[in-house]
């Protein structure tokens, strides 16, 4: 997974989790942080080698788009102060204490089982700050009651066999995650994860919409072209003021009255926008592919002339 590069300079930057869901296969893209920098284009790509410069970037806590009483009285302000305020402020600070004096590689991390454990603490606390910017951002006061766009609604259909379906197969994924985690409705496409190869035909069968559950702060982004659409945090701290250890109702009470479908269908067509243009660019790979290999192909009397011929 790539995360998004700091930049070496002093700025100071906002985790909006809608800029990094598109322009990047995993969906994120390089974090426009504040402040002109004067590297060029090929030196702002992502950065994998280490012993690069060292970070001094440092991130903010993004307040709900909506005040901290706009959900009541499904989430209630106390519960605001304290998941937003107190944790999810606790993340964005021990994530800038993490990454003070560390290296460019930490943030380009491909397989977190394989890297060293300071780079892992970065992760936990940068994924942590993106799932809850991205939670904040999925509900809505007096949310829940219109249904998806009908492009979208369409796949839910053919995928989960209708909405209710779908709604129903979220709620068991929510009441059956076991411990602290999220669980995520996502769109994932279906792509061969190899940097040089030619993606094979596909057709629409093979981009579905699925729900996953993840533990602790783990988000599908890591896992390679899931483009997540709307998540609940299924952490005790997230229910426990308002719905104590039922946690099947503050489920059913977010899907029923707290979800953006704004929100939801608008992140559903930047996810189709962006497979739809990796697509063209697989397409165009795959032309060129072809007319070098024509190209490169030599006549068959070239490569064995006729004997008669050559005989003369």
């Amino acid at each position: 997974m790539l995360l998004p590069l700091p930049s070496t300079t002093t700025p100071t930057s906002s985790l909006s989790s809608s800029r990094f869901l598109s322009h990047h296969p995993n969906g994120l893209k390089s974090s426009s942080i504040s402040g002109a920098s004067k590297l060029s284009n090929k030196e702002r790509r992502f950065i994998r080698k280490p012993g690069l410069a060292k970070i001094s970037a440092t991130f903010e806590l993004k307040p709900p788009p909506y005040p901290l009483n706009a959900l009541e009285p499904i989430m209630s302000q106390e519960t605001l102060e304290y998941h937003w305020g107190k944790h999810h402020r606790t993340y964005v600070e021990n994530l800038n204490k993490q990454i003070v004096g560390h290296r460019h590689a930490c943030f380009t991390l491909q397989c977190p089982s394989q890297v060293s454990e300071p780079c892992f603490v970065i992760l936990f606390y940068l994924l942590q700050v993106w799932n809850h910017d991205f939670f904040w951002e999925s509900m809505k006061p007096r949310g829940g009651g219109e249904k998806p766009s009908e492009d979208l609604l369409k796949l839910i259909d053919r995928d989960f066999g209708s909405f209710e379906g779908f709604v129903n197969e979220f709620k068991t994924a929510a009441q059956t995650q076991f411990g602290s985690g999220w669980v995520w409705f996502a769109y994932k496409d279906s792509r061969l994860d190899v940097g040089n190869a030619v993606n094979p035909l596909r057709s629409d069968e093979d981009k579905k919409l699925v729900v996953v559950k993840s533990p602790n702060a783990v988000n599908p982004l890591i896992w390679g072209y899931y483009y997540p659409l709307l998540t609940i945090d299924v952490w005790e701290h997230a229910y426990y003021i308002d719905f104590q250890s039922r946690r099947p109702d503050y489920i059913s009470m977010f899907m029923d009255k707290l979800v953006s479908w704004e929100v939801v269908n608008s992140r559903f067509k930047k996810a189709k926008a962006v497979v739809e243009q990796m697509e063209r660019e697989d397409e165009r790979k795959r032309k060129l592919e072809e007319q070098r290999f024509t190209t490169d192909e030599a006549p068959a009397n070239a490569i064995f002339p006729d004997t008669d011929a050559a005989a003369e």
